[in-house]
């Protein structure tokens, strides 16, 4: 015989176990934007790959992850322009952590609607990991030509 919760209790699991889920990722940057771009949630993979607490970033705009040019050219408000337009938007490219380090992020902005109006946005970031570790080759010694050479080539075809 299957067992069933009472509809009240079912809810409430459901709520916790996303929640659970969310935070327990930690590859991958998951959070929520409000429909102008201001962080709402953060996960635990958000503060891993961007190293910010979700005291430190909730309630700033996400072009904070965002190099000087590209919030100049107005890159992460086309970002949201084209995922409130579309539904969706993904792109590579260069993001900054708190430490002011670049990586290279793939990401996918998907536009929430409720009964059809925009509520927000939720975002999802990976680091491409293969090309962190490839820089660090570039700043070796000159006495490791080899693996610099292979690192390279290997950069060339995991990141171009």
């Amino acid at each position: 015989m299957v067992k069933t919760q009472p509809p009240r209790k079912r809810a409430k699991d459901d709520e916790r176990n996303f929640r659970l889920l969310v935070q327990g990722v930690v590859d991958y940057a998951i959070y929520m934007l409000d429909p102008e771009g201001v962080v709402a949630s953060w996960n635990a993979g958000a503060q891993r790959i961007k190293g910010y607490s979700d005291a430190e970033i909730i309630g700033q705009h996400f072009s904070i992850f965002y190099s000087e040019a590209d919030r100049q050219n107005g890159l992460p408000q086309r970002a949201l322009e084209i995922a409130r337009r579309e539904g969706k938007y993904e792109a590579e490219g260069w993001r900054l952590r708190k430490d002011g380090k670049t990586f290279l992020a793939s990401v996918v902005i998907d536009a929430i609607r409720e009964n059809g109006e925009l509520v927000g946005f939720s975002k999802i970031t990976s680091a491409c990991q293969r090309c962190d570790r490839l820089r660090s080759v570039y700043a070796r010694p000159q006495g490791h030509r080899e693996q610099l050479e292979c690192g390279r080539s290997a950069h060339q075809r995991l990141c171009a």
